[in-house]
């Protein structure tokens, strides 16, 4: 599903603050820009406005904002349910009408219908999917499954994908593809006002799969706290341009990888079966909720799987109550020889790690196929603390 992009019409901070955390804890993934964005052409599907306060000119923004974006969805939320206020606030041009606070699995609905009608209006246009991939820890082989998954998706689907490296000084992507791209994902960073399909063309590197990559910074500071609205609005933008976005966010829990879970349609959680793998899974699961991106856009993801485990994965799943999405085999030789080699493993031979990322792009590219399978755990809170059993 396309990211959305929603506005928040209020001068209260306390207001924007919680409905900001709101929009962006729903199964629809939603990058939240300021109201000065729609004066400077972004044109918002999606908007909040706050009509607890004077009542003429609240209706005034949103005469003014259906007006600038038509076809957006509006919600006005107020202190009461007047029937006349209900009334005055839908012929001004609001679509739902919400009390403060609003009850969150009812806006999350309303969420829902308003990217249901836009990729209605949309007709033919292609939907976006972005996949986030980050690790539990560091060496958890993230950028080894983002890679391959990517290479797959492209190979299989034949529709414009991209991966984005957003590791700062380390990132391996294109090394991994065996290739030296001129450009970095901090020229899309550092240019962003011209960012469009000719300018794209120019900073990513075409692998043969048909992969296209945005490849690494070599600053250690960058991309940094600074750049994290940046990448958000960067997500939003390579939307326009392809069909998959593939992102390895590392494994450092930072703004930059938390800009990345907002823009996620699925964020695969990548884990080993360790104490210390999952101790760590079990704290990104946490951190996840704590920012209010959605859980149920968390898949994990448990490599270098191999018996006898250390850990048995159905005590995975019952100390993290989270469902393993996929296992990928432990075999060192077969990776190491892809990765010095700079071949992806589809690539390299018949294999049966090979096999598994084969299998997990045709899951990926299968929408109905993955919503059905990956549903987490709604006892995922609770069987948290199950977690001190492990060590």
């Amino acid at each position: 599903m396309a990211q959305l992009v929603g506005i928040i019409v209020s001068q209260d901070e306390a207001f924007s603050k919680h409905l900001g955390r709101l929009l962006r804890s729903g199964s629809v993934p939603v990058s939240v820009l300021d109201d000065q964005a729609t004066r400077d052409g972004v044109p918002p599907d999606l908007v909040i406005v706050d009509i607890r306060g004077e009542i003429a000119s609240a209706m005034s923004n949103i005469e003014r904002l259906r007006a600038t974006a038509p076809a957006a969805g509006i919600f006005a939320i107020a202190m009461t349910a007047d029937p006349d206020l209900i009334l005055h606030a839908m012929r001004a041009g609001a679509n739902e009408f919400f009390i403060w606070p609003p009850a969150e699995e009812t806006f999350h609905g309303a969420v829902r219908r308003t990217a249901t009608r836009r990729e209605t209006v949309a007709g033919a246009k292609p939907n976006a999917t972005t996949l986030v991939f980050f690790g539990a820890k560091g060496g958890a082989g993230t950028t080894t499954l983002a890679v391959n998954c990517a290479v797959e998706v492209a190979r299989q689907s034949r529709r414009p994908t991209v991966i984005v490296d957003l590791k700062s000084g380390l990132g391996e992507v294109a090394l991994f593809l065996g290739m030296r791209p001129r450009y970095s994902v901090l020229d899309a960073l550092d240019n962003l006002h011209r960012v469009d399909k000719e300018f794209l063309k120019e900073l990513v590197a075409k692998h043969k799969s048909g992969l296209e990559i945005l490849a690494g910074s070599e600053h250690f500071d960058r991309p940094g706290a600074s750049d994290a609205a940046t990448i958000e609005e960067l997500m939003r933008l390579l939307t326009r341009q392809y069909e998959y976005i593939v992102v390895d966010a590392g494994g450092q829990l930072n703004s930059c990888a938390v800009s990345a879970f907002y823009a996620a349609d699925r964020m695969f959680l990548v884990t080993n079966p360790d104490i210390p793998s999952v101790r760590n899974a079990q704290r990104v699961l946490e951190r996840v909720r704590e920012l209010g991106a959605s859980g149920d856009r968390v898949r994990l993801l448990l490599n270098r799987a191999a018996e006898p485990y250390p850990i048995a994965p159905k005590q995975i799943e019952s100390a993290l109550g989270h469902p393993i999405y996929q296992m990928f085999p432990s075999d060192y030789r077969t990776v190491s020889a892809a990765l010095n080699s700079g071949v992806p493993l589809s690539l390299a031979g018949s294999s049966e790690i090979a096999s598994r990322f084969d299998q997990f792009a045709r899951n990926v590219l299968d929408a109905n196929a993955n919503a059905t399978a990956a549903t987490p755990s709604r006892k995922g809170v609770s069987n948290l603390e199950r977690i001190a059993s492990l060590w």
